[in-house]
């Protein structure tokens, strides 16, 4: 039976989140910081957050040949003067059908950048707004992981979640192999957490060692 998910609005607890462990079996409850996941949320540093990030992952491979790419000769096709037609150069020229093009794309990079307060803002605006949505719970027992995709598909299942981002303190790879055939999951460190991956994602699963690493 799926386990409903219930975060305590009350005033004094309203930073715990339930806890399950990798059987999909309650465990308690955790204790979020409030400095991270007790923040106002910064819609327009969000915004900018993820279109920085959105931005860095994309790649621009279009490619055009220039009049100096494209082959054929470079003689002139016809004299200068007394043709009655108009001057050319060569075959190669923009103006003739399979000549070179002018101001066409070429691969390219657009790196955009984020000043480190501002990520770091961004990601506790980020984390803040997850919370509030009630799309946080904590998860311990990773350790114990099989690395089977059965058994991650099986936890993910018992906790209602089919797109979820799993934080942990350190690398975890038999985590990280049991997840990575599972659409829309994706396993974290706590130090390489950024605000896109937190927003592209439904639910936030994280261990208290990984709250422990942010807080740091």
């Amino acid at each position: 039976m799926p386990v409903k998910k219930v975060v305590t609005r009350t005033k004094a607890s309203r930073l715990l989140v339930p806890v399950y462990s990798l059987a999909g079996r309650t465990a308690g409850t955790m204790s979020l910081p409030k400095e991270i996941f007790g923040r106002e949320v910064n819609k327009t540093l969000l915004a900018q957050a993820v279109r920085v990030y959105a931005n860095n992952q994309k790649v621009h491979p279009g490619s055009t040949k220039t009049r100096g790419e494209v082959q054929g000769s470079t003689a002139k096709i016809f004299r200068q003067k007394g043709t009655g037609r108009a001057r050319h150069g060569a075959i190669r020229a923009p103006i003739f059908v399979g000549g070179g093009i002018v101001f066409g794309p070429k691969p390219r990079k657009v790196k955009l950048d984020l000043p480190q307060k501002m990520k770091k803002a961004a990601l506790f605006s980020a984390l803040s707004a997850k919370l509030g949505e009630r799309q946080v719970l904590g998860v311990s027992g990773l350790e114990k992981a099989s690395g089977k995709t059965k058994e991650i598909a099986k936890f993910l299942g018992k906790v209602e979640s089919k797109s979820a981002l799993i934080v942990t303190s350190g690398k975890m790879d038999k985590v990280f192999r049991g997840a990575r055939n599972i659409p829309g999951v994706l396993v974290l460190p706590a130090n390489q957490l950024n605000a896109y991956e937190v927003l592209k994602h439904q639910m936030l699963l994280i261990t208290k060692d990984a709250v422990e690493a942010l807080a740091k």
